[in-house]
C-alpha cells in the first residue's frame, strides 16, 4: 500500500497519534484496548502486568504468554516489562474488510497455577486508502437522438477506509453537455450517474472526453479519478429498459449446480434488429461471479454454476447488461444482488489453549489440566457450540468465557489402575441438523509412592542340609512395588535379631539388590535346629516404605556322627568289658547288652547291632536292633573258658558311620546268675534302697504335679486365647511375632537294656526339652533313680557327684562311664 510522502506523511503521524492517546479510554475494565493500524512494530498496546493484576516478576516466573484466535499473530508480550506490543503490521482492511467494527479477540495465559484473561483489541481505521474505480477509464456510447434528461449509469468508486475515511462524494469536470447525478440504491449506496444537459450533434462533436473524480472524507482527504469517453453514435436511438433497476434474490448455500437464480427481461422500443435484446455480465464481472453463475444470452435465465459457500461470500452484487442488435448497439442495464443463506455444514472445532501437563496421582480436585476453546465457522445457532466430555472420567469442564473451558480434576486419581487418560471431548453445535466434532486428549499421570513393596509370600520355609559350604545361597525372597521409577525401586535387608544370644547377621547376609540370602558359616544340626530371619523390602521413594517377611531356616540333619557305645564299653575310657557266664546256661541265656546312641536324628540315628567276630561264632548271637547277647546252644565240656566277642554297631544313615565293642566273657563253674542274684539283692531290705526308692516316689510324684499344672495352664491360655484370636493352638508372642507351636509333655518308658530309665519332656516343640530320666543299671545291686538335664552339663556333673554317693565302687564304673558318654554326646 503506497502513502503519499512530505506534508501528508506529518499529518497522517499527527493523526496516529491523535488514536493513541485516545486508546486508553476504550478499555472495558481492563479487557479492551483501542490502537489505529498500521502501527509501527514494538508499539506499545497496553500494560498488561498493571491490567491484569499482575507483578512484573510473576510475568516471568509464571511464564505469561499469548494465545490468539487469530491465524496470524499481531502482537507478543515483553516479559520484562510486561506491555503488550506490536509485532507485526496490521492491516484493517486485510483483517475485517468494511465491517464497522474490527475486534481481535486475545487469550493471555499464565501457568503456576494455570489461567488465562480474555483481552480484545480494536483496530481503527486510518485514512490509509485513497477511492478506486473499478476501470481506469469508461467508454460509453451515445446515440446523437438521445433526448435531454437521460441518464447513463456509472462505476461506483470504492474505498476500502470506512467511517468518515470511507468515500464521501463525487465530482465531474466542468463541460457544455452533461452533469453528475446520483441514484440511491436499496441498500442506501449512492451510484453516480452521467446526465445529458444538451443535445448531441454527432457532426459537430462526434467524442467527449470527462474526468470523473471520487473523494474520501479523511483528513487529508484522498481522491480517485477514472476518465470517462464519451462516443455519440446515430440512428439506434432506444435502449433496451429492464422491469427493475435492481433485483434482489437468497440462496441458501447448499444450492447444487444448476439450481434457478433469476429470469431477466429487457424490452426495446426499437424494430428489428435494434429491438432483439441479448443478455450479459457486466464487463467488469468479477472471476468469483463468472465461476459461481451463469446466463442465458437469448432468455435471460441466471443459473447456478458452482457452489455456494457462506463462509467465503455471504452476498454476491451481479451487473447485467442487456444489449440491442442494431447500430450503433444500445445498452441497458440492472444489477442483481444474490444473498446466500447460512446452512449448518461446519462442524465445531475443538482447539488446545494450553496443552495438558502431566497430573500428580495425589492432585486436589479441581485441578487444571488443560485450557481448551471451541468454535464454529457457520453463524447464528450454526455456530453456538458446546463442549462436553464423551465418557465418564475423573475429569470435568468448566466453562470460562465464549466458547472457552478447563478441563479439571474433579475425583481421585490412581496411576498404578490408569496411567494415562485418553480423553474424548465432542463439540455440538446448535444448528439442525446438529453437527459434533471429536478430539482426543492425552492426560499422564505422575507415580507418588503410595504402595509398600509386597513380598510374594508372608512367611517362607528354608530347608537347609547341616555342613554346608559357607558361602552358599539359603534362599532368596521376592517383593514387587505397583508404583514406579525410584517409588519402586526395592533393597532388602535383614532385621537385627537374636539367635542363640547372637546376632543373626553373623549367620547370614542378604544381597540388597535380588533379596538373595546367604550364609555365613556352616550349621551344625546337633547345635542350631530352626532359626528365622526377618527380611525388610523398602522403596527408594522420597518417603520410602517398607514391608517385612519371615523366613524360618530349618536344618536338615546329616549322618555325620557315629554311634556312640555307652555299654559294656566306652570308647571315651578305652576299657575293655570282662562278663562271667556259668558253664551250666541253655540257649537263650542273656549274656549281657550292647547299648549305643548316635548323636544324629531319624534314619542316621537308627542303631543295629552285628557280631562281627567271635572266637567260637556257635556259641552267642547278637539281637540286631535292642544289642542282647544270648547264647544260641548249651555250653560244651570243651568250650574254651575265654570267649571274645568283637560287635559292630551301625547306624542306619547314608553312608553309614559304625562304632565297635568287644565283650570278653570268661565261662566259670557253679557261678549264679547275675539276675537271680540281682533279684535277690534287690529283696534285701537297706537304708540305701529305701532311699532310692523315695527318691522314685517323689519324682514320680513331681512329675504328676507337673503334669496336672501344665495342663491347667494350656486350658487357661486357650480360653483366653479363644477368646481373643479365636484359637487356642496358635497365639502371637508379645515379646516377638514368632509362633510358637503346641507345648507337649512326653513321658517315655524304656525296659529294654541294662539302662532302665524314665523320660518326661516338656516345653517347645522347636526348643530343648527339659528331661527327667530314671536311670537303673542292671549290673548294679540297688535301684537307682537320678534325675538329670540333658540340655545343662552343670546338671550332669550334680549327677555324677549323686551317683558318686550313693551307688558302691563296682557299680559306679559302668555308671560314670555311661554319664560321662552321655554329657560328651550331648544327650
Amino acid at each position: 500500500m503506497t502513502k503519499r510522502k512530505g506534508n501528508r506523511g506529518w499529518r497522517w503521524l499527527a493523526l496516529w497519534w491523535h488514536h493513541f492517546s485516545l486508546f486508553w479510554s476504550t478499555i472495558d475494565a481492563q479487557s479492551r484496548y483501542s490502537i489505529p493500524e498500521e502501527l509501527k512494530q514494538g508499539s506499545v498496546v497496553g500494560n498488561l502486568a498493571r491490567d491484569l493484576g499482575l507483578g512484573l516478576s510473576d510475568i516471568f516466573d509464571r511464564k505469561m504468554r499469548l494465545a490468539s484466535d487469530a491465524g496470524e499473530q499481531y502482537f507478543s508480550v515483553d516479559v520484562g516489562k510486561g506491555e503488550l506490543i506490536v509485532k507485526d503490521r496490521i492491516d484493517r482492511e486485510a483483517l475485517c474488510g468494511q465491517s464497522a467494527s474490527c475486534v481481535l479477540p486475545l487469550q493471555i495465559v499464565v501457568e503456576n497455577p494455570l489461567q488465562s484473561h480474555r483481552i480484545e483489541v480494536e483496530i481503527t481505521d486510518i485514512n490509509d486508502n485513497s477511492p478506486s474505480f473499478p476501470t481506469q477509464e469508461i467508454n460509453l456510447k451515445i446515440p446523437e437522438s438521445v433526448l435531454v434528461g437521460k441518464r447513463f449509469p456509472l462505476e461506483s468508486a470504492e474505498d476500502s477506509d470506512v467511517g468518515s475515511n470511507s468515500l464521501k462524494s463525487y465530482s465531474l469536470s466542468k463541460n457544455d453537455y452533461f452533469s453528475l447525478k446520483f441514484k440511491q440504491t436499496k441498500n442506501g449506496q449512492a451510484v453516480p450517474e452521467l446526465m445529458l444537459e444538451k443535445p448531441l450533434d454527432r457532426e459537430k462533436n462526434a467524442l467527449h472526453g470527462l474526468l470523473l473524480s471520487a473523494l474520501d472524507g479523511g483528513n487529508p482527504a484522498r481522491s480517485g479519478t477514472c476518465k470517462i469517453s464519451i462516443t455519440v453514435l446515430d440512428n439506434n436511438d432506444n435502449f433496451p429498459v429492464f422491469s427493475e433497476n435492481e433485483y434482489k434474490i437468497s440462496l441458501k448455500e447448499n444450492s447444487t449446480k444448476g439450481t434457478f437464480v433469476i429470469k431477466l427481461t429487457a424490452t426495446d422500443a426499437d424494430d428489428g434488429l435494434n429491438g432483439e435484446v441479448t443478455y450479459l455480465f457486466g464487463s467488469r464481472t468479477p472471476e468469483s461471479v463468472l465461476s459461481t453463475f451463469e446466463i442465458n444470452d437469448e432468455s435471460g435465465e441466471m443459473l447456478l454454476k458452482g457452489p455456494l459457500d457462506y463462509e467465503i461470500s455471504k452476498s454476491y452484487l451481479i451487473d447485467i447488461t442487456a444489449k440491442d442488435k442494431g447500430t450503433p448497439e444500445m445498452e441497458g442495464h440492472c444489477r442483481v444482488q444474490v444473498d446466500i443463506e447460512d446452512i449448518n455444514d461446519n462442524a465445531p472445532e475443538i482447539l488446545l489453549t494450553s496443552k495438558p501437563s502431566p497430573v500428580r496421582e495425589d492432585a486436589p480436585r479441581g485441578t487444571v489440566v488443560a485450557l481448551i476453546s471451541a468454535r464454529d465457522s457457520d453463524s447464528g445457532d450454526n455456530g453456538k457450540v458446546v463442549l462436553h466430555l464423551s465418557k465418564t472420567f475423573p475429569f470435568i469442564l468448566k466453562p470460562s468465557f465464549s466458547n472457552n473451558y478447563e478441563l479439571l480434576t474433579n475425583d481421585p486419581l490412581d496411576r498404578e489402575k490408569i496411567s494415562q487418560f485418553d480423553i474424548e471431548l465432542k463439540a455440538f453445535d446448535s444448528g439442525n441438523p446438529r453437527l459434533s466434532g471429536s478430539t482426543i486428549i492425552a492426560v499422564s499421570i505422575t507415580d507418588v509412592n503410595d504402595n509398600p513393596p509386597v513380598f510374594t509370600q508372608s512367611f517362607y520355609n528354608v530347608y537347609l542340609k547341616e555342613n554346608g559350604v559357607p558361602g552358599s545361597i539359603l534362599y532368596s525372597v521376592s517383593a514387587s512395588d505397583l508404583d514406579s521409577g525410584e517409588n519402586a525401586k526395592i533393597s532388602y535387608s535383614i532385621l537385627d535379631s537374636k539367635v542363640q544370644d547372637v546376632s543373626v547377621s553373623s549367620y547370614v547376609y542378604i544381597n540388597s539388590d535380588n533379596g538373595s540370602i546367604y550364609s555365613m558359616h556352616s550349621f551344625d544340626y546337633e547345635k542350631l535346629k530352626v532359626f528365622q530371619i526377618q527380611v525388610q523390602a523398602k522403596d527408594q521413594g522420597a518417603h520410602s516404605l517398607s514391608s517385612n517377611a519371615t523366613v524360618h531356616v530349618f536344618i536338615l540333619d546329616q549322618n555325620d556322627n557315629t554311634p556312640a557305645v555307652i555299654y559294656p564299653t566306652s570308647a571315651a575310657l578305652g576299657s575293655l568289658s570282662h562278663q562271667r557266664m556259668p558253664r551250666s546256661a541253655k540257649a537263650g541265656h542273656l549274656v549281657t547288652k550292647v547299648t549305643a546312641v548316635d548323636a544324629d536324628s531319624g534314619h542316621n540315628a537308627w542303631i543295629s547291632y552285628r557280631l562281627a567276630e567271635a572266637t567260637d561264632a556257635s556259641l552267642f548271637t547278637v539281637n540286631q536292633y535292642t544289642g542282647e547277647v544270648r547264647t544260641k546252644r548249651a555250653v560244651y565240656e570243651q568250650d574254651d573258658s575265654s570267649q571274645r566277642l568283637l560287635i559292630e554297631i551301625k547306624d542306619d544313615g547314608q553312608p553309614g558311620q559304625s562304632a565297635t565293642a568287644t565283650v570278653s566273657i570268661l565261662l566259670e563253674d557253679g557261678l549264679h546268675e547275675p539276675i537271680l542274684d540281682l533279684r535277690h539283692k534287690m529283696s534285701e531290705p537297706s537304708k540305701k534302697t529305701g532311699r532310692i526308692t523315695l527318691y522314685l516316689i517323689l519324682s514320680l510324684a513331681s512329675v504328676s504335679v507337673l503334669s496336672l499344672v501344665t495342663f491347667l495352664i494350656l486350658a487357661v491360655k486357650c480360653i483366653r486365647g479363644s477368646r481373643s484370636s479365636g484359637s487356642c493352638c496358635m497365639r502371637r508372642s508379645d515379646c516377638d511375632d514368632y509362633k510358637n507351636p503346641n507345648r507337649n509333655l512326653q513321658i517315655q518308658l524304656n525296659t529294654d537294656g541294662p539302662i532302665k530309665y524314665v523320660e518326661v519332656l516338656g516345653g517347645d516343640m522347636m526348643s530343648q526339652s527339659q528331661s527327667f530320666r530314671s536311670c537303673m543299671s542292671p549290673m548294679s545291686e540297688y535301684s537307682d533313680f537320678t534325675l538329670i538335664k540333658p540340655s545343662s552339663t552343670t546338671d550332669f556333673k550334680e549327677v555324677i557327684s549323686v551317683l558318686d554317693a550313693s551307688l558302691p565302687d563296682s557299680t559306679w564304673t559302668f555308671e560314670s562311664q555311661q554319664v560321662n558318654l552321655l554329657l560328651h554326646t550331648g544327650l
